[in-house]
């Protein structure tokens, strides 16, 4: 495998005419080549099936995420904070000195040396006065770790933002444009304000793109030297560009495309090249969200779509179940039956001309009991301004942009008796998957990785280290609570709810939906208990419900925007009193959110508390079955509440595995695209 290929060598950039983020000091003069490449990115990854996971294997034992590289870096991390503190008492002149001479060393000789210890330990020094941020030895660390390419999983609030800022600062000073990637505009937003400071002092310029963007400003904004943005931004814009460009994107043609758009106004790619991407949240980005292919498109007729969506959804309602169809809930699927088939042969001899190709009616008719069965409002969207909008199931926020396809969304509207919108036909389509893996260099951050480290090594080439805490974790689990129904586990979180209130603790109330937050909510106000609601409907005051959540008596009850990358301060009140508790009222697909929502508390040695109300009801339940346990669930005592968690344990498995395997075959339909396109160019 050559270098250019090999993301797991020392060097960022060892392409013979790339900007260089040299990290072994390799061929330092190529540091000043200039570059060749109008857009650079990793040219397309050849291994597949069992070579990945050879590769996972191999790269666990020999290379990135190994012990060696863990020993490095928390070696190097004490000597950086040492030299940090002997820059406290310089002049902000003297210290300006110091980055210069140390930044001009690390552009030469690379980072892993003594030049990039100084001038991380200058960084730190300028975190520090800038940002009122002292890093600490574990923040430095994960730092190194993903300068290294790899993901840090550090616990929650542990100040992942700052480590982000740490890393492009470090990526940018030695000339590599950085892309620090969140999970939402909001987030983007936040963390490019909070650390402006600290880009400014160093002179590099700071960009942020939020959905809000426009078209025409973009360009400019991606030609600074760190640019903050979501997930979806960067790789739609990385979509446009591909069009733009077509399938001849040499050098020479990129360059020019570019000079033309400076001298004439033409259009021009907007991004630069996918140089060194920074990824908070990594396995909600990279994991999570890889099960949905990213496809630009263009609109159809909205007449036309209204038309065929009524006679999808009347010769659904003429098909009859357990007969022309059967419902596999555990895989949300519908499948005909060759009665079914032969009714609905039957039923559209007199309709239009779509309807008499078999392979079209059946996956119109599929997709309109799925419609029906599977899609509710409050679950998996809401209705807003008229129109259906979709909720992400990972972040709890609403996707204005985004639309399910095949005709599924058309048909949902119709049955909310909404405006039925025209449907989007691709044009350009890539995944998560291979749009992060064309980043030269490519690390983040979780809190929580630990499950997906092999299909992250596998599928990215990147390995997984745990950073520990700062403090001692102080953070309590208390026995889950087990509910035999939905009503009485809402008359019972009324009740905690309103005795923790009354201790003066702060509680933040986990959902997995819209509509169950809502609900909650709807208990809390009959049992006369102030509380706020935070989901995608109502969200125009998030900062502010955020900001409060921590004081004494303040109940939240929240989506999942209340998870990810959200700092809930808490009083000194409520932590002297046991902190704030957050109570977990339904499992998600992913243990991995549960814990996310757990690390909401007890954050940075402070003390708090956590527990699980649950319903045997719960909608997770329905998708597993386990007829002895579902029987041993009802009874009372222990061996109940044993048998009731084993199904929930068995539940959330399951759709881990689904999910999983949804991932894969994303993954090798992309590979197989990729083989048969490969004669006319990049298969987006």
């Amino acid at each position: 495998m050559t270098a250019e290929g090999d993301r797991s060598s020392s060097g960022l950039f060892l392409g013979q005419s790339m900007p260089l983020l040299n990290i072994g000091g390799r061929a330092p003069n190529r540091a000043f080549r200039p570059s060749i490449h109008a857009y650079p990115e990793r040219p397309e990854d050849e291994l597949t099936g069992l070579d990945r996971k050879v590769y996972a294997g191999a790269a666990r034992l020999f290379g990135r995420g190994g012990p060696h590289l863990r020993l490095s870096v928390r070696l190097r991390a004490h000597g950086i904070w040492r030299r940090a503190l002997t820059l406290e008492k310089l002049s902000d002149a003297a210290l300006k000195d110091c980055l210069e001479k140390a930044r001009s060393r690390a552009i030469s000789e690379g980072l892993r040396g003594s030049a990039g210890s100084d001038l991380m330990a200058v960084v730190c020094e300028v975190a520090s006065r800038t940002l009122g941020m002292k890093p600490y030895k574990v923040q430095i660390r994960a730092s190194l770790v993903i300068l290294e390419s790899c993901v840090a999983e550090m616990a929650t609030g542990e100040g992942k933002s700052l480590v982000a800022s740490l890393t492009a600062a470090m990526a940018a000073l030695t000339r590599v444009p950085a892309h620090v990637v969140t999970v939402s505009d909001y987030l983007a937003t936040r963390d490019a304000d909070e650390m402006r400071p600290l880009f400014d002092w160093l002179g590099l310029s700071l960009g942020c793109i939020t959905h809000e963007t426009p078209q025409s400003g973009r360009s400019g904004i991606y030609g600074c030297d760190v640019v903050y943005a979501s997930n979806k931004e960067f790789t739609f814009d990385y979509l446009r560009d591909r069009l733009r460009m077509g399938d001849e994107n040499g050098p020479l043609r990129l360059k020019l495309a570019r000079f033309m758009a400076n001298e004439e106004g033409a259009p021009g790619p907007m991004m630069r090249g996918l140089f060194f991407a920074i990824v908070d949240e990594a396995d909600s980005v990279l994991i999570d969200e890889a099960r949905t292919p990213l496809i630009l498109s263009q609109q159809t007729d909205a007449q036309a779509e209204r038309q065929w969506a009524q006679s999808a959804a009347m010769l659904a309602k003429r098909s009859r179940p357990d007969t022309d169809y059967r419902v596999i809930y555990r895989e949300r699927r519908i499948e005909l039956t060759e009665g079914g088939k032969e009714r609905l042969d039957w039923l559209t001899r007199n309709m239009g001309p779509e309807w008499r190709i078999r392979a079209q009616r059946e996956q119109a008719v599929r997709q309109a009991l799925s419609a029906e069965l599977f899609f509710h409002k409050g679950d998996q969207y809401v209705v807003q301004d008229g129109k259906v909008v979709i909720v992400d199931e990972y972040t709890g926020r609403l996707m204005p942009e985004r639309s399910w396809n095949d005709g599924l969304h058309q048909l949902v509207e119709l049955k909310e008796d909404v405006e039925v919108t025209s449907r989007k036909v691709a044009i350009a389509r890539n995944t998560y998957q291979r749009f992060f893996s064309r980043y030269i260099r490519l690390g983040g951050m979780t809190g929580t990785a630990r499950e997906i480290r092999k299909e992250i090594a596998s599928v990215y080439r990147i390995g997984t280290i745990r950073i520990p805490t700062r403090l001692p974790l102080r953070r309590k689990r208390l026995p889950t609570r087990l509910l035999r129904t939905e009503e009485k586990k809402l008359a019972f979180l009324a009740g905690r709810v309103a005795a923790l209130q009354a201790e003066g603790r702060a509680v933040l109330i986990g959902t997995r939906t819209v509509a169950a937050s809502e609900r909650i909510s709807t208990a809390l106000t009959e049992a006369g208990i102030a509380h706020n609601v935070l989901n995608a409907l109502h969200d125009a005051e998030e900062a502010d419900i955020i900001k409060g959540a921590g004081e004494p008596g303040r109940t939240t009850v929240a989506t999942n925007m209340a998870g990810r990358g959200v700092h809930i301060p808490v009083s000194q009140t409520v932590l002297a009193g046991g902190g704030l508790h957050v109570m977990l009222t339904e499992l998600h697909d992913s243990s991995r959110i549960d814990r996310q929502l757990m690390g909401r508390t007890a954050r940075q040695g402070q003390p708090g508390s956590f527990e699980a109300v649950l319903a045997l009801d719960d909608p997770l339940l329905a998708q597993t079955f386990a007829p002895l346990l579902r029987t041993l669930a009802w009874l009372p005592g222990s061996l109940g509440k044993w048998a009731g968690l084993m199904i929930f344990r068995r539940a959330q498995r399951a759709a881990e595995r689904r999910n999983a395997q949804a991932r894969r075959s994303l993954l090798k339909l992309d590979e197989h695209l990729q083989s048969m396109m490969a004669f006319s160019g990049r298969p987006e």
